[in-house]
């Protein structure tokens, strides 16, 4: 894929290190000191930060930001920006040129924005990091890399594991110490698991993956890497989901909801942002399902006196466990922006050790940082501590020009899949349309 080189940034001096209270303790190179050459009291910076999760809005417009305002005496002009409205609002303050100086996406996104010249080069920034942080970011800084050069950072760790009710699997006769560690076992599980009136309808699935548009491909991805298989290609310009590997995973993920030893009903329906209270595990109507680190947090607090658990990510077979997962959302630096500096200040302090845990906690996320694991945050949540353990094992979504719509093009292809069109015509399918995006991109 050819990317071309994002242009310079404007007024860039160097210090040697910056020190941002004893909250931002990164040590950097390439930042403008508070009251030195290029000093920050008189700057107003903009950031847009996608999504409007009422806690995240009251910790960084109540709490990081007035600090950091204060730190540094400069104005930062916060926006959160609804995910469905992100993109054309990026696209239309581009055109414009009212773009923001720091905005936030998903990583699959990055790799659009680096085509159009739209977001800088932070190779330089990440290499003047201390090789103490850049090990401790190491989970999470590929993520939002294109073609090797990093242009996004996260600002979290996101993926999907399993999480089970340990007193559904007691009084089945199933061991809730010892649960299952392939996709092998946890069919057969969840077979054990699940329940049926009279008339054979299931009134408690066995086992949910979530089946609703976009969230399918997720569920896809995590069951063709635990089969070993992969999306595209080394060098992102062709399909290989349409596999062997492929196909054994999509018939594993529609053989959850057909024939006459179903383990799951509601196919399509979105169990993933139902209330916390509406919850499967905590209706009692799924006695195992895969959620997000932050959908498991708030079902533990819906059902404290339940014995809900996480799984580490499982495998087929002998293959390496895995799941879908890696870096989260995170923030990008616009390359027509006047306070590039400034805006790689904001970054570093949303990334440094305290200031990050505390966000990520305040959003129920995982942290970025391997050494958030010895947190009290961590320590003191089971769902954190396990998805930290796990960060090795997460897959993401490749970050290449065009993936949205590959993975608007794959996604319809799995739901027709998992409604009864041969899984192998499906992939195959959804590869054909796949390699004529990716060569009209590249």
């Amino acid at each position: 894929m050819d990317v071309r080189p994002s242009p310079r940034r404007h007024g860039r001096s160097v210090v040697a290190a910056l020190a941002l209270g004893a909250t931002a303790v990164l040590a950097l190179a390439g930042c403008s000191s508070p009251g030195g050459s290029g000093g920050t009291e008189e700057q107003t910076l903009t950031v847009w930060f996608p999504g409007t999760n009422p806690d995240e809005q009251k910790l960084v417009n109540d709490t990081l930001v007035p600090r950091f305002e204060e730190e540094t005496g400069a104005q930062v002009e916060v926006t959160f920006v609804d995910w469905g409205d992100i993109s054309t609002k990026l696209n239309s303050a581009f055109a414009a040129g009212t773009a923001p100086d720091v905005f936030g996406h998903g990583p699959a996104a990055a790799a659009d924005f680096v085509a159009n010249d739209r977001i800088l080069n932070l190779d330089d920034d990440v290499a003047n990091l201390s090789d103490d942080d850049r090990e401790d970011l190491a989970a999470a800084l590929p993520g939002g890399q294109v073609d090797g050069s990093q242009y996004l950072i996260p600002l979290s760790l996101q993926g999907y594991l399993v999480m089970y009710d340990a007193e559904a699997f007691a009084a089945a006769g199933l061991d809730p110490d010892d649960p299952p560690s392939t996709w092998e076992e946890i069919r057969d599980a969840a077979e054990t698991l699940t329940e049926r009136d009279g008339s054979g309808a299931i009134t408690r699935s066995g086992l949910l993956l979530p089946s609703q548009a976009l969230a399918r491909q997720q569920s896809f991805l995590t069951l063709l890497a635990g089969e070993g298989g992969t999306l595209l290609d080394e060098a992102g310009s062709e399909a290989t989901f349409a596999s062997d590997e492929g196909v054994d995973a999509l018939d594993f993920f529609a053989g959850l909801y057909s024939g006459d030893d179903a383990v799951s009903t509601g196919l399509g329906e979105d169990y993933l942002n139902a209330p916390a209270a509406q919850q499967p595990l905590v209706l009692g109507t799924a006695a195992m399902t895969v959620q997000s680190s932050s959908g498991m947090e708030k079902i533990l607090e819906a059902a404290p006196d339940k014995d809900l658990r996480v799984m580490p990510a499982l495998a087929f077979g002998d293959n390496d466990p895995a799941a879908f997962g890696g870096a989260g959302p995170g923030l990008m630096i616009n390359s027509d922006t006047d306070h590039a500096d400034l805006a790689w200040e904001f970054i570093t302090y949303m990334l440094s050790p305290d200031v990050g845990t505390e966000y990520t906690e305040g959003i129920g996320a995982v942290p970025v940082r391997a050494s958030a694991a010895e947190s009290d945050y961590a320590k003191n949540s089971p769902v954190i501590s396990m998805f930290l353990s796990q960060t090795d094992r997460f897959v993401a979504n490749p970050n290449v020009v065009g993936w949205t719509q590959v993975r608007d093009a794959l996604d319809s292809s799995i739901e027709q899949a998992l409604n009864g069109t041969p899984a192998r015509d499906a992939l195959e399918s959804a590869a054909t349309e796949t390699d004529e995006i990716l060569e009209a991109n590249g």
